[in-house]
């Protein structure tokens, strides 16, 4: 929300009062206190009014240092609030006559006892932010609502990344964000998920923790600054010290949760009935068989909304008309290898038997004076599940666990954007805080649901909507995209900002969700998707079977698939990578090149794991450019090497896609194709990249750890396992590099 009119000026019906000075400092609980009146204190006299402004410094976890800033304290209760731990670390706190200071490991806030306002985060001896005269404020807008405010200052060249899944440019320089939940496809300002994080290439994030509309004027109102507020009497802020990207994401995500590690057959290819396509078993099984008889391997078949009846979403129970016996069909299902998603939604649907029942339970969201809240946008007479009610969440539980029951192994948890604000919740919870909160409590209730009937291994979802935490439920697609290559890069956009906010899975609907692409669009696509952490086949009014396109497409959906299979080892090991340190497996070029400004605007590519860089093709012709960084690179489908830094143009046919491995990697490569949940260390190839002479690369796959060493032009690989029956023979094996390929074949032999 801007506030300014330049910068001279408040905006018409605008006032603001801004912290002064120092008036005392306590020290209370290992925080730091800090009371600011918003006047100069002059004389006794000036001490007899307000407001005056509480800031308190405190440290939840090491390089975490959080500020907490306060008006008014008797407010009520702030319902929700982000699920963060308790104090880990006892921080340092010294005084003296120029400064207070709080520090926590390596990073410091000081505050500036004389003078004007001023406080500082700083590391290393230097400032990374800070915040001084007008910058922190208690502002009223026009209609008398009352917001705190917190400017942090931008140094020169500083990049702001993050905010949640945003399919505008990468980098938020120039923008305004409001972090609230909307459903408004991929080609707005809207987004499905809003996180109140923002990571920056300067050696720090900064979380916003506010469940509610958090409104960031990133170098916009005032370009030199990043600025955020909300209608709030008390705000919270985190700064996250790195130094790099990386360790920002690991400290924010050991805040805010880290994902769980999604079972492996999850990584293979998901193919759906598509939204409002008619089907049946028999249209089901005609696609399973179309897929096998083609040899496209096959993992996960989703059966979306109309495997329910119509105007009864969601009433969990199988359309008979068209799925006369559903256990059935699911064990025949089962039979063929195949996992079984189903979509599900929040919303009760007035014709839903579920309606009268959770309605005389006290299950559905209500209105102020006592009625269930209704509309009729997306189903006629709708309600929402109160998921504050531990009762309602049982409820909801209960219909999913019948279906697990039935043969289902996980959901697509749509929606959950739309929450109102006129409305009362069972906890007493704000409406205004629980807009964005929602969806954390609806994606949770049903991850413990599957993580309790199907184990902490099996536990997967295929969720839309997503605040700060909802990383720790997994795995999350991009939304209603256009079939365009437009809304193509708009959707790498977004899960590379997603991935820049904590979220270490992601997904996206190959081909475009709204309209049929053509053959060539769907066929780029195809290599995009499944060269991303997970892999959908999915659309809105038609199927997307590769064989409805063309010919040809079977062809690209068999070559990447069975590609994508084969780098499952290497996939995998991101995976854990993303599970225990919060990195995503989908890089932004940034998170891995920090320190070439190269890399900091890059929106069009990005690293799969540490080792792959990916530049998907937006053009029917096959024409791509993309940059490479230091060193020497080698494309992974043809063994040629380009060397960077520089920019490279290509022309791709369909069958391919730049897809280069970085320079002193040791890539491990599977030795099946036709499934991802295999013994990815069971006759495992590892191929060396541009080793040097004297480099040692550990290769962790699965259970076991390979070692490749290079010793002069000899490549050697030993195995932490060597009686383990996928070990190297005589414990060791070593090859010569294969000429002009710059890679050397290592592989696992069976003992």
């Amino acid at each position: 929300m801007k506030f300014t009119d330049g910068y001279w000026l408040l905006r018409e019906g605008v006032t603001a009062a801004h912290p002064a000075q120092v008036l005392d400092v306590e020290e209370t609980d290992g925080a730091l206190e800090v009371h600011a009146p918003t006047r100069p204190i002059r004389s006794r006299g000036d001490l007899m009014t307000g407001p005056v402004l509480t800031l308190r410094a405190h440290s939840p976890l090491p390089d975490v240092i959080g500020l907490t800033l306060t008006h008014f304290s008797g407010g009520p209760s702030h319902r929700p609030a982000f699920e963060l731990p308790a104090a880990a670390t006892v921080p340092r706190i010294t005084c003296d006559d120029e400064h207070a200071t709080l520090t926590s490991g390596d990073l410091s806030v000081r505050v500036a006892r004389t003078g004007p306002w001023n406080v500082e985060f700083r590391a290393h001896g230097r400032t990374l932010t800070r915040s001084g005269p007008r910058n922190t404020g208690i502002m009223r807008d026009p209609s008398g609502a009352h917001h705190l405010r917190e400017q942090l200052v931008l140094n020169v060249g500083t990049s702001v990344y993050g905010l949640g899944e945003r399919f505008g440019p990468l980098v938020k320089n120039g923008q305004t964000v409001d972090i609230w939940q909307s459903d408004g496809g991929t080609c707005s300002e809207q987004a499905y998920k809003n996180v109140p994080f923002f990571l920056t290439d300067a050696g720090y994030g900064v979380f916003v923790d506010h469940p509610g509309r958090v409104s960031f004027e990133v170098a916009s109102e005032v370009v030199s600054r990043v600025q955020f507020s909300a209608e709030t009497q008390e705000l919270t802020y985190y700064v996250i010290h790195g130094p790099t990207p990386k360790d920002i994401l690991r400290r924010y995500t050991a805040l805010t949760g880290r994902p769980a590690l999604p079972p492996a057959w999850s990584f293979g290819l998901w193919l759906s009935t598509s939204f409002t396509t008619s089907y049946d078993e028999e249209t089901v099984t005609s696609f399973i068989e179309g897929m096998r008889e083609r040899e496209l391997p096959l993992s996960v078949f989703h059966f979306d909304c109309f495997w329910m009846r119509e105007f009864h979403w969601c009433d969990f129970r199988w359309d008979d008309r068209v799925f006369p016996d559903p256990e059935g069909m699911l064990a025949r299902l089962k039979a063929r290898g195949l996992r079984v998603s189903v979509w599900i939604n929040p919303y009760i649907a007035q014709r839903s038997p579920l309606f009268a029942e959770g309605k005389a339970l006290g299950h559905l969201l209500r209105r102020p004076d006592g009625g269930v809240w209704q509309w009729d946008m997306w189903q006629p007479g709708m309600a929402l599940v109160d998921f504050t009610s531990p009762a309602a969440r049982d409820w909801y539980a209960a219909k999913l666990r019948a279906l697990l029951a039935q043969g289902v192994d996980c959901f697509k948890t749509d929606f959950g954007e739309r929450v109102p604000l006129d409305v009362v919740w069972s906890d007493g919870s704000d409406p205004e805080r629980m807009h964005n909160y929602y969806t954390y409590l609806y994606n949770r209730t049903v991850f413990e649901v599957l993580r309790e009937h199907r184990g902490e291994e099996e536990a997967v979802l295929f969720a839309r909507s997503a605040t700060a935490g909802s990383q720790q439920f997994p795995v999350h697609w991009g939304g209603d995209c256009e079939a365009t290559y437009q809304s193509m890069a708009e959707s790498l956009r977004g899960g590379l900002s997603l991935g820049l906010s904590g979220f270490g899975f992601w997904s996206h609907d190959i081909g475009g969700f709204e309209g049929t692409p053509s053959p060539a669009l769907f066929k780029r696509w195809l290599a995009f998707g499944l060269l991303s952490s997970h892999s959908r086949l999915h659309g809105s009014g038609s199927y997307r079977v590769p064989w409805l396109f063309d010919e040809e497409s079977v062809d690209v959906a068999r070559h990447f698939t069975r590609l994508k299979l084969r780098l499952m080892p290497y996939l995998y090991e991101a995976a854990r990578t993303a599970h225990r340190e919060g990195l995503p497996v989908m890089r932004a070029m940034v998170l891995e090149f920090p320190d070439d400004p190269g890399c900091a605007h890059l929106e069009r590519q990005y690293m799969l794991g540490p080792d792959l860089l990916v530049a998907p093709v937006f053009d029917d012709d096959g024409d791509v450019t993309y940059y490479v960084p230091e060193g020497t690179w080698t494309h992974f489908l043809t063994g040629r090497a380009v060397t960077g830094p520089r920019w490279v143009r290509e022309r791709h046919g369909v069958m391919s896609v730049p897809l280069l491995v970085r320079p002193g990697a040791v890539l491990p490569v599977g030795a099946r194709d036709d499934r991802p949940d295999y013994d990815h260390a069971d006759g495992v190839t590892l191929r060396a990249y541009g080793l040097r002479p004297g480099e040692r690369v550990t290769v962790p796959v699965g259970d076991v750890t390979f070692t490749v060493v290079r010793e002069g032009d000899v490549l050697r690989a030993t195995c932490s396992d060597p009686a383990a029956p996928w070990a190297l023979a005589a414990g060791a094996r070593e090859a010569r590099a294969l000429p002009g390929t710059g890679a050397l074949a290592l592989a696992a032999e069976p003992a």
